[in-house]
């Protein structure tokens, strides 16, 4: 079940955020992170705050989160998007997390139809999301799910250096 993160979340969510920094640190993962940086314990706190962090639950226990709102990042402008929208049309995913332990088992699948269902409740038809390039899981899930890239924009992002972001959408 996904559903809006309370206050009660945060522990499990920066336990993933943590999780994700070790395996990318150890080699077993490339998501373009970086411990102390993005993300953070800070960062999923104000998204909570904000209302826009959800989580996805399997059996009473926090599996993923994401940041859905309606922010596009100012790199976005430098993006070729093939859908020409106004910012109230436009729907985005930021910082999708699945537990390291819980890897191929569709929660991240079942957070994107999630966001989807939820883009298309707020009356947005258009979905975007970004990705650091060298992530190859989130973009090949994000191809399986309909996403297409529409180019790489490199910028400073979430406070890291030099970071090729693949910019992505999809009209629903």
């Amino acid at each position: 079940m996904v559903r809006k993160a309370t206050p009660g979340d945060l522990d499990a969510i920066a336990a993933i955020y943590d999780a994700i920094h070790t395996e990318e640190e150890a080699g077993r993962a490339s998501i373009g992170w970086v411990r102390g940086v993005y993300p953070t314990r800070e960062s999923a706190a104000d998204s909570i705050a904000n209302g826009d962090m959800f989580v996805l639950e399997s059996e009473d226990v926090v599996v993923a989160a994401a940041k859905i709102n309606q922010e596009q990042v100012p790199e976005y402008k430098n993006a070729r998007w093939d859908y020409p929208a106004s910012e109230e049309q436009v729907m985005v995913l930021h910082t999708l997390v699945v537990a390291p332990a819980g890897k191929g088992k569709g929660y991240g699948t079942q957070c994107v139809a999630f966001y989807e269902t939820y883009a298309r409740e707020q009356g947005c038809p258009y979905l975007r999301i970004d990705t650091n390039q060298r992530n190859l899981a989130a973009r090949t899930l994000y191809k399986k799910l309909g996403y297409r890239e529409v180019g790489v924009v490199t910028c400073q992002f979430n406070g890291i250096p030099d970071v090729p972001l693949v910019c992505l959408e999809k009209k629903v």
